[in-house]
Parts: C-alpha cells; sequence; structure tokens
C-alpha cells in the first residue's frame, strides 16, 4: 500500500469475505472480495469499478457492516471497525456512512410520503432536534439535493426515476455523513438524468465536504466525477491510482480490456487480443486456484501468471501513486497493451 496521507478517512487492509455455498456438506467456498486494501480520504470521490461478479457491492457492504468480513480489517477515522460492539456506536457509524442504493425503491417506502424516510433518519441519528427542526433540516437537505421542499409531501410514484435517486441521497445527507456508499446509483436512470445524479455527487464533495465511494460499471461516469479509479476483477483489485492517469496509461491488462470498451468516435475499432479477452471465459471465483484468476482472459500472461497470485503493489517508475497485481505491469515500466502486443 502507498503511504497513507493525513486526511485518510477510511482503509481496508487484506479486507476478505468467503461464502460457502452448496448443501450443509459442501465445501465449496466462494471467494467473493480477496485481500482488498483500499483507501479513502477526505472530500474524496472514489470510483471502485469492475464487471458484474467483481466483488465491488460485497466490498460496500462489508463497509456498511452488512457481511463481516471473514478475515482482514477495516478502519474509519482511525478507529476499527471492529471495536464497535454496542447498538449506540453502529448507529453513530450507519449515520456517519449511509449508503445510497442502485434503485432508490430499496430504501424509499411506497406507502409513505417521501418525507417518512428522511424524517426517520433524523430521529434516529439526531435525537437532539425537534420536531419542527427536522421537517426544516428535510426541506433544507432536499433542496443540497435538488429537490424543492414541496417534494417533501410526495408519494413515491409521483417522483420521477432520477427524483427518488435524489430522495435516497437526501436521506443520507440527513444524518450528517462523512463517506456516502453509492452503489451505482444511476445505473437505472436515462442516459440524459445520470449527468445531474452525477454533477450532485460532486456538489456533495465540494460544498458539503462528503467523500464518496461510487461504486460503478460504467468507465465513462466514473471518469466524469471521480478523483481515484480502484479497478477490481473476481474479488481483487486488480490496479489504482489517479483516475486520469489509469485511464491515459492503464497498466493491468483487464483494465486495459475496461478502457478499450469506453465509446470513442475517433478511435479504431479494437483489435483481436481485446476481443479474445472480452470473449474468453468468466473468472472462477469459487475455490479459485493459486496464480492470476484474469490469466485465462489475459493475452500477456506469462508462466508465473498460472502459479504465483500477483500482490498489489506500486508500479515501477510511478512512485506511490499507482498499483497494479499484475507480473507483468511489475517487470517493466511501460509494458506493451493488448493491442500492441497483437499487431507488432
Amino acid at each position: 500500500m502507498p503511504e497513507l496521507l493525513a486526511a485518510t478517512l477510511l482503509k481496508t487492509d487484506g479486507l476478505t469475505r468467503h461464502f460457502k455455498i452448496g448443501g450443509a456438506l459442501s465445501r465449496q467456498t466462494l471467494h467473493a472480495v480477496d485481500d482488498v486494501s483500499i483507501t479513502i480520504g477526505e472530500r474524496e470521490i472514489v470510483a471502485l469499478a469492475g464487471e458484474s461478479g467483481s466483488g465491488k457491492s460485497t466490498v460496500a457492504r462489508l463497509l456498511a457492516r452488512v457481511y463481516r468480513p471473514t478475515s482482514g480489517s477495516v478502519t474509519f477515522a482511525g478507529e476499527p471497525l471492529a471495536r464497535i460492539r454496542s447498538r449506540r456506536d453502529g448507529l453513530r457509524y450507519s449515520g456517519q456512512v449511509p449508503m445510497v442504493f442502485q434503485d432508490p425503491f430499496s430504501s424509499i417506502n411506497p406507502v409513505f410520503r417521501v418525507s417518512h424516510g428522511v424524517l426517520r433518519a433524523l430521529k434516529l441519528h439526531r435525537p437532539e432536534l425537534s420536531a419542527a427542526q427536522r421537517r426544516a433540516e428535510a426541506a433544507r437537505v432536499f433542496e443540497v439535493v435538488g429537490l424543492t421542499a414541496d417534494k417533501l409531501d410526495a408519494y413515491p410514484h409521483e417522483l420521477s426515476g432520477g427524483q427518488r435517486q435524489r430522495v435516497g441521497f437526501a436521506q443520507a445527507l440527513a444524518t450528517n455523513p462523512r463517506l456516502i456508499l453509492a452503489d451505482e446509483p444511476v445505473s437505472m436512470l436515462d442516459v440524459s438524468v445520470r449527468i445531474g445524479l452525477l454533477n450532485l455527487m460532486a456538489k456533495l464533495r465540494d460544498e458539503e465536504g462528503v467523500s464518496i465511494l461510487y461504486i460503478t460499471h460504467d468507465i465513462a461516469s466514473a471518469r466524469y466525477v471521480a478523483d481515484r479509479l480502484i479497478v477490481m476483477y473476481a474479488g481483487q483489485v486488480a490496479e489504482s491510482g489517479p483516475i486520469e492517469d489509469v485511464l491515459a496509461d492503464p497498466r493491468h491488462p483487464y483494465t486495459q480490456l475496461l478502457v478499450s470498451n469506453v465509446p470513442d468516435p475517433k478511435a479504431p475499432p479494437p483489435e483481436t487480443a481485446v476481443a479474445t479477452a472480452e470473449r474468453s471465459e468468466p473468472p472462477k471465483v469459487i475455490d479459485p486456484a493459486p496464480g492470476c484468476r484474469f490469466r485465462p482472459r489475459c493475452p500477456l500472461a506469462i508462466d508465473v501468471c498460472a502459479t504465483v497470485t500477483p500482490p498489489l503493489l506500486p508500479l515501477p517508475g510511478t512512485g506511490t501513486s499507482r498499483e497494479a497485481a499484475c507480473h507483468v505491469a511489475q517487470a517493466a515500466v511501460a509494458p506493451p497493451s493488448p493491442l500492441e502486443e497483437t499487431t507488432s
């Protein structure tokens, strides 16, 4: 891991979550998250990207304490989450680290007016407020997320999808959070509406001082809003670093594959190596063998990739700002891309 800055808000160290699958006598284990070590700073948007099944949402649920880690640790504001024992401490943490879901109906009760969830969060996490103060604070956070105060009395079915997602952010903002876990918050919205939600996340960072873990499979939206990018594959971190640096010069072959799939009308069509990697078999995360999990899809794989799991290490020539879990990337300052490998 790179040297931590003083502004680090959350840190995971070797975070791992396994699930037993099959019947009572089964010994099979699903490796949903393996040895994930990441940091999130104050006033920072970190994009956690990868395809479906990469472990992104499991990481979010571990940070939200929905799941207990199989091993590893999470530290928030200098305090290990393992020390949380009482309901009071758990409630305080959940108020500081709320979650916004992909489907806004996951956090909005369709029977009640949309003010119900915001007022309930205020009553639970900020009990010092009176009823009148809670109503005033609910109106304030609605305005912060781009909704007028009269929407407090609307029912969920009376709002558009984008407005319902803004209500989800309002519920999260009502608890005075320091970090919001946003799990695919724009993936169910029309493209024309997504930009407004991305601008809202940037506003919460810049004006409210809230950090955001933005979980997404959309590299283009991550580039628009995020400060740093963490790429996951098959439950492990493949590459991380400042987002512009990673996208301009991706070192891990999987990151190169993701970047190649971002539409660019000026770019030539992808060559055969990238296309072959995209069509290859999905990763094995049930009792995986040692070695790189991307190896079956990787056009650059070497012998060591089949036997040794690559650790996440700083990339040569990048200081501590860039990391990759790739034997090929670690072997050279600028390894060839799959595109160059094919055309050479």
